[in-house]
């Protein structure tokens, strides 16, 4: 029945029956769907004037034009016709529950000999599915147990009757293993197999005391009649059981079959939590994220999800414990919300499930809202055609003219990839000239590039003013890139940005994350480049010390600077410690070296203590 929301008089006639309404916007489209005790009273409430307290709801009256309304028998019979309307129309303002078809399930096939594996596919009418499972380690420790427990097959043969009478199939490895029976040429027969189904599926609905009552019985009659091998398989079999309970076993097994929910919230999402009990175990679990897109409690949330993740579950309880109670329960349910004992630790541990996975869904949105913001507003700061997702930095370094080297680093999302970080010597200049050792450390970098496909960086930042922007510029016009890449320095005075073509630099605030960035990245590019040159240093003063040293060849150096690396360290190491680096002879000869030179030392400081 459709109702036009423009004539108050028309929704003021609506039934005070139990039942759901639909909001539809002037495009006849469905973009809210409730459910109410009384009809008449919840969309009548939709106008008045506690409404303007509220600018969510306020903002769906305002977009509804009409309202069509179904009347049911009871409150139960509405909360189930609104999940279905819900799923079919996908209201924009009503709440979005994430679909669950990327979890597993464990499926136990309808052949002949049925097989039991895992799938994230349910096609219907071809067998039983159990779950969803959350955890797929979880889902692989159940099927793990069954095997380990009984030989049912794994291959996907056709084990018809006529199939088996005819001897179609030959036994593979997994009979010779002792890991399956041979169905396939007749060796088991199909009770004996039905059987171990039978156990193994007890396994999956969590009765696994059904399942170890039945291994207790089977090894003491294995035992009175003196088949004692099969009595001690049997007691493997059930200290596997065990030993697989005991990492389950949660709370009293009195609580022998319950299914868990709680929910906690904020102002846009709430977080859902699902623990399925049998015998004090927990069995199943799952975790999910609620977007709300209109003002609603968590009693009325957690009615409206509950029954719909209990659908897709094997055998759901009527027995539900949650930490806010449920506003609609059909008659044959029961709904408890402990404050204490055994029930309250199950809703505890459903609630510290609840809060984790919120910590980690908000940390995931901060990082996620965080970096490309930042990289946005460095695309506009800097006047940029796309976002600079992969940044590239450059800087030199020497000391007074010696050891020239340059370093770049790499960012990408806003973030160091350290794996990307290159070290240059410079090859072709000579004495102090950045400028020029710019353009070479450059042009090598992105004639790599060009030769091997790389992908080029959206960026470039070099640490240095106009002179050095000028140079890395040529260097990209002469490899014929100068259009392709954005390309900035930053100086370090005023921290200045220049641009190709802009007479004048840009000042970026002191508090903007752009310049934060631009800072970071050239800081660390600094760091790297300081770094390299100092090691770089610090082997040539060794090379050069070492190389005074008579019988200390090009080899020997090479090996001292890999392996100690300075000096300081070779006159710390032990004579043992250079012996067994280059040998006993040239270990000796650089000892002597080292001794005469610290007497020399010692020598001169007392001469100079004496005049003193």
């Amino acid at each position: 029945m459709k109702v036009n929301l423009l004539n108050a008089k028309e929704y003021a006639l609506l039934p005070p029956d139990p039942g759901v309404y639909e909001f539809l916007n002037k495009a006849s489209k469905v973009i809210y769907v409730g459910k109410a005790k009384n009809l008449k009273k919840r969309v009548s409430s939709y106008f008045t004037k506690s409404l303007f307290e509220n600018r969510k709801t306020l903002k769906l009256v305002s977009e509804a034009r009409f309202i069509e309304f179904t009347i049911v028998n009871s409150e139960f019979d509405a909360l189930l016709l609104e999940n279905n309307l819900i799923k079919q129309n996908q209201p924009k303002y009503n709440i979005q529950l994430r679909d669950d078809k990327s979890f597993p399930y464990i499926l136990i096939t309808n052949e002949r000999f049925p097989r039991i594996f895992s799938t994230r596919r349910v096609i219907k009418g071809s067998g039983n599915y159990y779950g969803p499972y959350s955890s797929v380690v979880a889902m692989n420790n159940v099927l793990d147990l069954i095997r380990s427990l009984y030989t049912i097959r794994t291959c996907r043969l056709d084990l018809s009757e006529r199939n088996i009478k005819a001897k179609k199939f030959k036994v593979c490895l997994e009979y010779h293993i002792g890991n399956c029976q041979g169905p396939c040429e007749g060796l088991q027969m199909e009770e004996n197999y039905a059987k171990d189904m039978e156990q193994a599926t007890a396994i999956l609905k969590g009765n696994i005391g059904l399942v170890e009552k039945h291994f207790k019985e089977e090894m003491k009659r294995y035992a009175v009649s003196l088949e004692f091998e099969k009595a001690q398989m049997l007691k493997e079999k059930l200290s596997l059981l065990t030993k697989f309970q005991s990492k389950s076993l949660v709370v009293n097994r009195k609580i022998s079959d319950a299914d868990v929910f709680t929910i906690i919230s904020d102002e846009n999402y709430a977080y859902l939590n699902y623990l399925r009990i049998k015998n004090g175990a927990i069995i199943s679990s799952q975790t999910r994220e609620v977007k709300i897109p209109l003002d609603e409690n968590e009693s009325d949330i957690l009615t409206s999800l509950v029954f719909d993740i209990q659908k897709t579950f094997s055998y759901p309880s009527t027995t539900i414990i949650s930490n806010r109670p449920l506003t609609v329960l059909p008659d044959a349910y029961k709904n408890f919300v402990p404050l204490r004992g055994d029930k309250r630790k199950l809703v505890e541990l459903s609630l510290k499930n609840a809060f984790q996975y919120k910590r980690e869904r908000q940390r995931q949105y901060e990082k996620e809202s965080k970096d490309p913001e930042t990289l946005i507003r460095l695309m506009n700061d800097l006047r940029l055609s796309e976002v600079p997702k992969h940044i590239e930095c450059f800087d030199n370094s020497n000391f007074q003219g010696t050891t020239p080297v340059a370093a770049m680093v790499c960012f990408r999302e806003g973030k160091p990839s350290k794996k990307e970080y290159r070290h240059f010597n410079i090859k072709t200049v000579q004495g102090p000239d950045d400028f020029a050792s710019m353009r070479e450390v450059v042009t090598r970098r992105y004639r790599k590039v060009k030769n091997t496909g790389e992908t080029f960086p959206n960026l470039i930042i070099i640490d240095g003013g106009k002179g050095q922007l000028n140079a890395a510029f040529e260097a990209l016009r002469d490899l014929g890139l100068d259009s392709n890449i954005h390309l900035i320095g930053i100086a370090k005075r005023l921290e200045e940005i220049y641009t190709i073509g802009d007479q004048f630099p840009l000042h970026l605030s002191k508090s903007s994350g752009s310049l934060k960035l631009i800072q970071q990245i050239r800081d660390e590019t600094h760091r790297f480049a300081i770094t390299f040159h100092r090691s770089k240093r610090s082997k040539q003063l060794t090379r050069s010390e070492l190389e005074n040293i008579e019988g200390i060849g090009p080899q020997t150096i090479s090996i001292l600077l890999h392996r100690f690396k300075s000096i300081k360290k070779l006159n710390e190491a032990a004579p043992l410690e250079i012996e067994k680096a280059v040998g006993k002879a040239r270990a000796q000869r650089i000892l002597e070296y080292y001794q005469k030179k610290r007497k020399s030392k010692s020598s001169l400081k007392s001469r100079i203590s004496k005049y003193s």
